[in-house]
């Protein structure tokens, strides 16, 4: 099992996951971050610390869907062993639905 990071995280990202994962299996996109799948050791330490619950382990149901896009990201983004601030209105836009058809972009992360 690993666990993967979903649409909640695009323009907010939070990085208080990243620092406490114990194996830095998170990636950096412009917007958002996601797990390796293959580096995650299912510890679920940064499950809890996500203000915007966009971490999920694969075994649920809606976690399917994600886990092929936190692969193929991983492999692109750089990856982010430390945290960063988050984005400036990750505040206001962490109830937002529908993130990934409006603002998602392969682009890589600059903070790490």
């Amino acid at each position: 099992m690993t666990y993967i990071v979903n649409d909640n995280c695009i323009n907010c990202k939070y990085t208080d996951c990243v620092e406490v994962c114990p194996v830095d299996c998170f990636y950096e996109g412009e917007n958002m971050l996601v797990i390796h799948p293959d580096e995650c050791i299912d510890c679920g330490v940064c499950e809890p610390e996500c203000p915007p619950e966009a971490i999920l382990p694969d075994s649920e149901p809606e976690a399917e869907k994600w886990l092929e896009l936190n692969r193929e990201m991983s492999e692109i983004w750089p990856n982010i062993g430390q945290k960063i601030d988050a984005m400036p209105d990750a505040e206001k836009m962490q109830d937002e639905t529908g993130k990934f058809d409006k603002y998602f972009s392969k682009a890589p992360g600059k903070g790490a």
